[in-house]
Protein backbone atom coordinates (compact mmCIF):
# COMPACT_ATOMS: atom_id res chain seq x y z
CA UNK A 1 0.00 0.00 0.00
CA UNK A 2 1.27 3.50 -0.79
CA UNK A 3 1.94 5.85 2.15
CA UNK A 4 -0.86 8.10 3.36
CA UNK A 5 -1.40 11.12 1.16
CA UNK A 6 -0.65 14.45 2.77
CA UNK A 7 -2.64 17.60 1.96
CA UNK A 8 -0.69 20.15 -0.09
CA UNK A 9 -0.39 22.59 2.79
CA UNK A 10 1.70 20.00 4.66
CA UNK A 11 3.48 18.51 1.66
CA UNK A 12 4.87 21.83 0.47
CA UNK A 13 6.34 22.49 3.92
CA UNK A 14 7.93 19.11 4.51
CA UNK A 15 8.54 17.40 1.17
CA UNK A 16 10.70 18.33 -1.78
CA UNK A 17 12.16 16.28 -4.62
CA UNK A 18 15.53 17.49 -5.88
CA UNK A 19 15.04 16.51 -9.52
CA UNK A 20 17.89 15.81 -11.90
CA UNK A 21 17.47 17.59 -15.22
CA UNK A 22 19.74 17.12 -18.22
CA UNK A 23 21.85 20.27 -18.59
CA UNK A 24 20.92 22.60 -21.41
CA UNK A 25 22.22 26.12 -22.16
CA UNK A 26 19.93 28.81 -20.77
CA UNK A 27 19.63 30.53 -24.16
CA UNK A 28 18.50 27.27 -25.78
CA UNK A 29 15.94 26.63 -23.06
CA UNK A 30 14.60 30.18 -23.36
CA UNK A 31 14.17 29.73 -27.11
CA UNK A 32 12.41 26.40 -26.69
CA UNK A 33 10.16 27.82 -23.96
CA UNK A 34 8.73 30.53 -26.20
CA UNK A 35 5.01 30.15 -26.82
CA UNK A 36 3.33 30.83 -30.14
CA UNK A 37 -0.31 31.69 -30.83
CA UNK A 38 0.11 30.47 -34.41
CA UNK A 39 1.50 27.08 -33.42
CA UNK A 40 -1.02 26.82 -30.61
CA UNK A 41 -3.86 27.53 -33.02
CA UNK A 42 -2.56 24.91 -35.45
CA UNK A 43 -2.56 22.30 -32.67
CA UNK A 44 -5.84 23.20 -30.94
CA UNK A 45 -7.91 24.18 -33.98
CA UNK A 46 -6.42 21.32 -35.96
CA UNK A 47 -7.61 18.83 -33.36
CA UNK A 48 -11.05 20.43 -33.19
CA UNK A 49 -11.13 20.46 -36.99
CA UNK A 50 -10.47 16.72 -37.13
CA UNK A 51 -13.19 16.23 -34.53
CA UNK A 52 -15.65 18.26 -36.65
CA UNK A 53 -14.62 16.47 -39.86
CA UNK A 54 -14.97 12.93 -38.51
CA UNK A 55 -18.16 13.88 -36.63
CA UNK A 56 -19.76 15.35 -39.76
CA UNK A 57 -18.78 12.31 -41.80
CA UNK A 58 -20.25 10.00 -39.15
CA UNK A 59 -23.51 11.95 -39.04
CA UNK A 60 -23.97 12.14 -42.81
CA UNK A 61 -23.09 8.50 -43.48
CA UNK A 62 -25.48 7.19 -40.83
CA UNK A 63 -28.14 9.68 -41.90
CA UNK A 64 -27.94 8.31 -45.45
CA UNK A 65 -28.16 4.70 -44.27
CA UNK A 66 -24.55 3.85 -45.13
CA UNK A 67 -24.08 1.81 -42.00
CA UNK A 68 -20.75 0.12 -42.71
CA UNK A 69 -19.10 3.37 -43.76
CA UNK A 70 -20.77 5.12 -40.83
CA UNK A 71 -19.23 2.65 -38.38
CA UNK A 72 -15.79 3.23 -39.87
CA UNK A 73 -16.30 6.99 -39.57
CA UNK A 74 -17.52 6.59 -35.97
CA UNK A 75 -14.42 4.55 -35.17
CA UNK A 76 -12.24 7.36 -36.54
CA UNK A 77 -14.32 9.97 -34.71
CA UNK A 78 -13.95 8.16 -31.41
CA UNK A 79 -10.22 7.76 -31.96
CA UNK A 80 -9.86 11.53 -32.43
CA UNK A 81 -12.22 12.36 -29.56
CA UNK A 82 -10.47 10.07 -27.07
CA UNK A 83 -7.48 12.44 -27.07
CA UNK A 84 -9.53 15.58 -26.40
CA UNK A 85 -10.00 15.78 -22.65
CA UNK A 86 -7.17 13.97 -20.93
CA UNK A 87 -4.56 14.91 -23.56
CA UNK A 88 -5.58 18.22 -25.14
CA UNK A 89 -6.80 19.58 -21.81
CA UNK A 90 -3.55 18.41 -20.21
CA UNK A 91 -1.25 20.56 -22.30
CA UNK A 92 -3.61 23.53 -22.32
CA UNK A 93 -3.77 23.33 -18.53
CA UNK A 94 -0.02 23.89 -18.43
CA UNK A 95 -0.70 27.23 -20.14
CA UNK A 96 2.13 26.70 -22.61
CA UNK A 97 0.27 26.17 -25.88
CA UNK A 98 -0.74 29.77 -26.64
CA UNK A 99 1.30 32.89 -25.98
CA UNK A 100 -1.96 34.74 -25.17
CA UNK A 101 -2.66 33.30 -21.73
CA UNK A 102 -6.50 33.40 -21.72
CA UNK A 103 -6.58 31.26 -24.87
CA UNK A 104 -5.02 28.36 -22.98
CA UNK A 105 -7.80 28.37 -20.39
CA UNK A 106 -10.57 28.97 -22.91
CA UNK A 107 -9.52 25.99 -25.01
CA UNK A 108 -8.88 23.86 -21.90
CA UNK A 109 -12.50 24.48 -20.90
CA UNK A 110 -13.77 23.73 -24.43
CA UNK A 111 -11.89 20.44 -24.72
CA UNK A 112 -12.81 19.51 -21.15
CA UNK A 113 -16.52 20.14 -21.67
CA UNK A 114 -16.58 18.03 -24.84
CA UNK A 115 -14.78 15.22 -23.00
CA UNK A 116 -16.70 15.70 -19.72
CA UNK A 117 -13.50 16.34 -17.76
CA UNK A 118 -12.93 19.17 -15.31
CA UNK A 119 -10.07 21.55 -16.08
CA UNK A 120 -9.86 22.92 -12.52
CA UNK A 121 -9.70 19.52 -10.84
CA UNK A 122 -7.17 18.34 -13.39
CA UNK A 123 -4.84 21.29 -12.86
CA UNK A 124 -5.00 20.76 -9.10
CA UNK A 125 -3.85 17.13 -9.10
CA UNK A 126 -1.58 17.41 -12.15
CA UNK A 127 0.45 20.09 -10.37
CA UNK A 128 1.35 17.48 -7.76
CA UNK A 129 2.07 14.90 -10.45
CA UNK A 130 4.77 17.15 -11.88
CA UNK A 131 6.28 18.30 -8.62
CA UNK A 132 6.33 14.81 -7.07
CA UNK A 133 6.20 12.43 -10.06
CA UNK A 134 5.61 8.85 -8.84
CA UNK A 135 6.27 9.76 -5.21
CA UNK A 136 3.00 8.34 -3.83
CA UNK A 137 3.16 10.33 -0.62
CA UNK A 138 2.33 13.41 -2.71
CA UNK A 139 1.35 12.17 -6.20
CA UNK A 140 -1.68 9.92 -6.68
CA UNK A 141 -2.27 10.66 -10.36
CA UNK A 142 -0.16 7.61 -11.20
CA UNK A 143 0.64 5.00 -8.55
CA UNK A 144 2.77 2.06 -9.65
CA UNK A 145 2.71 -0.79 -10.33
CA UNK A 146 0.30 -0.64 -13.24
CA UNK A 147 -0.69 -3.56 -15.45
CA UNK A 148 -0.12 -3.09 -19.22
CA UNK A 149 -3.29 -5.07 -19.84
CA UNK A 150 -4.10 -6.85 -23.08
CA UNK A 151 -7.17 -8.54 -21.63
CA UNK A 152 -9.60 -9.45 -24.44
CA UNK A 153 -12.58 -7.99 -22.55
CA UNK A 154 -10.76 -4.73 -21.91
CA UNK A 155 -9.59 -4.52 -25.52
CA UNK A 156 -13.18 -5.09 -26.62
CA UNK A 157 -14.21 -1.93 -24.76
CA UNK A 158 -11.25 -0.02 -26.17
CA UNK A 159 -12.15 -0.92 -29.75
CA UNK A 160 -15.90 -0.39 -29.27
CA UNK A 161 -17.63 1.52 -26.45
CA UNK A 162 -15.95 2.00 -23.08
CA UNK A 163 -18.39 1.60 -20.21
CA UNK A 164 -16.22 0.94 -17.15
CA UNK A 165 -12.99 2.79 -17.97
CA UNK A 166 -9.58 1.86 -16.62
CA UNK A 167 -5.91 2.78 -16.70
CA UNK A 168 -5.38 5.39 -19.45
CA UNK A 169 -8.94 5.04 -20.74
CA UNK A 170 -12.15 6.94 -20.14
CA UNK A 171 -15.35 5.02 -19.40
CA UNK A 172 -18.90 6.35 -19.44
CA UNK A 173 -19.89 5.29 -15.90
CA UNK A 174 -16.89 6.65 -13.96
CA UNK A 175 -16.89 9.83 -16.06
CA UNK A 176 -20.55 10.60 -15.37
CA UNK A 177 -20.17 9.67 -11.72
CA UNK A 178 -17.26 12.11 -11.30
CA UNK A 179 -19.01 14.83 -13.32
CA UNK A 180 -22.24 14.75 -11.30
CA UNK A 181 -20.42 14.36 -7.98
CA UNK A 182 -18.41 17.53 -8.62
CA UNK A 183 -21.49 19.39 -9.85
CA UNK A 184 -23.16 18.55 -6.53
CA UNK A 185 -20.14 19.83 -4.59
CA UNK A 186 -19.03 16.33 -3.62
CA UNK A 187 -16.19 14.00 -4.61
CA UNK A 188 -16.53 10.77 -6.49
CA UNK A 189 -16.50 7.70 -4.20
CA UNK A 190 -13.04 6.42 -5.16
CA UNK A 191 -9.36 6.84 -4.32
CA UNK A 192 -9.18 9.66 -6.85
CA UNK A 193 -12.08 11.38 -5.09
CA UNK A 194 -10.35 11.03 -1.73
CA UNK A 195 -7.20 12.51 -3.21
CA UNK A 196 -9.10 15.49 -4.65
CA UNK A 197 -10.72 16.07 -1.28
CA UNK A 198 -7.27 16.15 0.33
CA UNK A 199 -5.93 18.49 -2.36
CA UNK A 200 -8.77 20.97 -1.91
CA UNK A 201 -8.63 20.82 1.87
CA UNK A 202 -7.65 24.29 2.98
CA UNK A 203 -8.60 25.84 -0.38
CA UNK A 204 -12.35 25.58 -0.09
CA UNK A 205 -13.07 28.83 -1.94
CA UNK A 206 -11.37 27.39 -5.03
CA UNK A 207 -13.69 24.38 -4.94
CA UNK A 208 -16.44 26.56 -6.38
CA UNK A 209 -14.66 26.78 -9.74
CA UNK A 210 -14.79 23.05 -10.62
CA UNK A 211 -18.37 22.85 -9.29
CA UNK A 212 -19.51 25.60 -11.67
CA UNK A 213 -17.55 24.12 -14.57
CA UNK A 214 -19.08 20.67 -14.07
CA UNK A 215 -22.53 22.24 -14.04
CA UNK A 216 -21.70 24.05 -17.28
CA UNK A 217 -20.58 20.78 -18.85
CA UNK A 218 -23.80 19.04 -17.78
CA UNK A 219 -25.84 21.96 -19.14
CA UNK A 220 -24.04 21.75 -22.48
CA UNK A 221 -24.69 18.03 -22.91
CA UNK A 222 -28.30 18.37 -21.72
CA UNK A 223 -28.74 21.08 -24.37
CA UNK A 224 -27.40 18.68 -27.01
CA UNK A 225 -29.85 16.05 -25.77
CA UNK A 226 -32.72 18.57 -25.80
CA UNK A 227 -31.99 19.66 -29.38
CA UNK A 228 -31.74 16.03 -30.41
CA UNK A 229 -35.12 15.25 -28.82
CA UNK A 230 -36.96 18.30 -30.16
CA UNK A 231 -35.70 17.98 -33.73
CA UNK A 232 -35.33 14.19 -33.73
CA UNK A 233 -31.61 14.49 -34.45
CA UNK A 234 -30.42 11.69 -32.20
CA UNK A 235 -27.18 11.34 -34.11
CA UNK A 236 -26.11 14.62 -32.52
CA UNK A 237 -25.75 12.88 -29.17
CA UNK A 238 -23.62 10.21 -30.82
CA UNK A 239 -21.20 12.62 -32.50
CA UNK A 240 -21.08 15.41 -29.88
CA UNK A 241 -21.62 13.93 -26.40
CA UNK A 242 -20.56 10.29 -26.65
CA UNK A 243 -17.54 9.99 -29.00
CA UNK A 244 -15.05 10.27 -26.12
CA UNK A 245 -16.09 6.77 -25.10
CA UNK A 246 -15.78 5.17 -28.54
CA UNK A 247 -12.58 3.64 -29.94
CA UNK A 248 -10.14 4.68 -27.23
CA UNK A 249 -7.66 2.07 -28.43
CA UNK A 250 -4.94 4.41 -29.71
CA UNK A 251 -5.18 6.69 -26.69
CA UNK A 252 -4.64 3.64 -24.49
CA UNK A 253 -1.73 2.17 -26.42
CA UNK A 254 0.24 5.43 -26.61
CA UNK A 255 -0.65 6.56 -23.08
CA UNK A 256 0.25 3.50 -21.01
CA UNK A 257 4.03 3.53 -21.72
CA UNK A 258 4.61 6.95 -20.16
CA UNK A 259 5.25 5.57 -16.65
CA UNK A 260 4.18 1.92 -16.57
CA UNK A 261 6.86 -0.52 -15.43
CA UNK A 262 9.31 2.16 -14.32
CA UNK A 263 10.56 3.18 -10.88
CA UNK A 264 8.78 5.03 -8.10
CA UNK A 265 10.34 7.41 -5.58
CA UNK A 266 13.44 8.33 -7.59
CA UNK A 267 14.70 11.86 -8.27
CA UNK A 268 15.75 11.27 -11.87
CA UNK A 269 12.97 11.64 -14.46
CA UNK A 270 14.92 9.31 -16.75
CA UNK A 271 14.16 6.46 -14.35
CA UNK A 272 10.43 7.10 -13.95
CA UNK A 273 9.27 8.51 -17.32
CA UNK A 274 9.49 6.98 -20.79
CA UNK A 275 9.67 8.66 -24.20
CA UNK A 276 8.41 6.85 -27.29
CA UNK A 277 8.47 7.63 -31.00
CA UNK A 278 5.20 7.80 -32.95
CA UNK A 279 3.98 8.39 -36.47
CA UNK A 280 3.10 12.06 -37.24
CA UNK A 281 -0.70 11.68 -36.94
CA UNK A 282 -0.54 9.84 -33.61
CA UNK A 283 1.96 12.37 -32.30
CA UNK A 284 -0.35 15.22 -33.33
CA UNK A 285 -3.38 13.64 -31.66
CA UNK A 286 -1.29 12.99 -28.55
CA UNK A 287 -0.20 16.64 -28.52
CA UNK A 288 3.45 15.52 -28.76
CA UNK A 289 3.27 14.01 -25.27
CA UNK A 290 5.10 10.93 -26.56
CA UNK A 291 8.17 13.08 -25.73
CA UNK A 292 7.06 12.56 -22.17
CA UNK A 293 10.43 12.41 -20.46
CA UNK A 294 11.32 15.75 -21.99
CA UNK A 295 7.94 17.15 -20.90
CA UNK A 296 8.49 16.15 -17.27
CA UNK A 297 12.07 17.35 -17.24
CA UNK A 298 11.19 20.78 -18.70
CA UNK A 299 7.42 21.15 -18.35
CA UNK A 300 7.48 24.84 -19.29
CA UNK A 301 8.42 23.98 -22.89
CA UNK A 302 5.40 24.00 -25.27
CA UNK A 303 4.40 20.62 -26.63
CA UNK A 304 5.30 21.56 -30.22
CA UNK A 305 8.93 22.18 -29.16
CA UNK A 306 9.46 18.92 -27.28
CA UNK A 307 11.04 17.09 -30.21
CA UNK A 308 13.56 19.91 -30.59
CA UNK A 309 14.15 19.76 -26.83
CA UNK A 310 14.89 16.06 -27.16
CA UNK A 311 17.51 16.76 -29.80
CA UNK A 312 19.11 19.36 -27.53
CA UNK A 313 19.58 16.92 -24.63
CA UNK A 314 19.60 13.58 -26.49
CA UNK A 315 23.13 12.59 -25.47
CA UNK A 316 22.08 12.67 -21.79
CA UNK A 317 18.84 10.74 -22.34
CA UNK A 318 17.89 7.07 -22.69
CA UNK A 319 17.22 5.99 -26.25
CA UNK A 320 13.53 6.60 -27.11
CA UNK A 321 11.52 3.40 -27.39
CA UNK A 322 9.24 2.60 -30.28
CA UNK A 323 5.61 2.00 -29.38
CA UNK A 324 6.00 -1.74 -29.95
CA UNK A 325 9.33 -1.79 -28.12
CA UNK A 326 7.82 0.02 -25.12
CA UNK A 327 4.98 -2.49 -24.90
CA UNK A 328 7.39 -5.41 -25.10
CA UNK A 329 9.45 -3.83 -22.32
CA UNK A 330 6.40 -3.21 -20.11
CA UNK A 331 5.01 -6.70 -20.61
CA UNK A 332 8.38 -8.28 -19.80
CA UNK A 333 8.68 -6.16 -16.64
CA UNK A 334 5.14 -7.12 -15.65
CA UNK A 335 5.84 -10.85 -16.21
CA UNK A 336 9.00 -10.68 -14.09
CA UNK A 337 7.12 -8.89 -11.30
CA UNK A 338 4.57 -11.72 -11.20
CA UNK A 339 7.45 -14.05 -10.30
CA UNK A 340 9.45 -11.58 -8.21
CA UNK A 341 7.25 -8.82 -6.70
CA UNK A 342 10.38 -6.94 -5.58
CA UNK A 343 11.80 -6.67 -9.09
CA UNK A 344 12.32 -3.08 -10.26
CA UNK A 345 13.36 -2.16 -13.79
CA UNK A 346 16.38 0.14 -13.91
CA UNK A 347 16.44 2.19 -17.12
CA UNK A 348 19.96 2.19 -18.65
CA UNK A 349 21.38 5.72 -18.80
CA UNK A 350 24.19 7.27 -20.83
CA UNK A 351 27.57 7.59 -19.18
CA UNK A 352 27.94 10.79 -17.13
CA UNK A 353 30.00 13.45 -18.83
CA UNK A 354 30.82 17.13 -18.47
CA UNK A 355 28.44 19.54 -20.15
CA UNK A 356 28.76 23.30 -20.33
CA UNK A 357 25.98 25.84 -20.05
CA UNK A 358 23.71 24.94 -17.16
CA UNK A 359 20.10 26.08 -17.59
CA UNK A 360 18.42 28.76 -15.53
CA UNK A 361 17.05 27.02 -12.42
CA UNK A 362 13.71 28.84 -12.26
CA UNK A 363 13.01 28.36 -15.96
CA UNK A 364 14.04 24.71 -15.80
CA UNK A 365 11.71 23.98 -12.88
CA UNK A 366 8.71 25.77 -14.41
CA UNK A 367 5.52 23.80 -15.00
CA UNK A 368 3.97 26.67 -16.94
CA UNK A 369 0.74 28.13 -15.61
CA UNK A 370 -0.52 24.76 -14.44
CA UNK A 371 -0.67 25.31 -10.71
CA UNK A 372 -3.86 26.90 -9.36
CA UNK A 373 -3.19 30.14 -7.47
CA UNK A 374 -3.20 28.52 -4.01
CA UNK A 375 -0.45 26.10 -5.13
CA UNK A 376 1.58 28.50 -7.29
Amino acid sequence: MPPAFEPPSETRKTYRVDWYRSPIPSATLRDLSRRSDAQGAFQALGHLGLFALTGTATYLLFDHGLWAAGLVALFCHGTVASFMSGVAMHELSHGTVFRTKPLNRIFAVVFGIIGMRNYHEYSMHHTHHHRYTLHPRADREVVLPKVPSLSPLYLLQLFTFNVTGGYESQGLIPTLRALFATAAGRYEPSERGEWLAALYDGYRDDRRKPVLLSRLSIAFHLAVLLVAAVFQLWLLVLVVSLPTFFAGWLRYFVGVPMHCGLQSEVSDFRKCVRTITLDPLSEFLYWHMNWHLEHHMYAGVPCYNLKALHRAVADDMPEPRTLVGAWREMREIWRRQQIDPDYVYDTPLPRPHDRAGESDAALAASIGDLAPKPLA
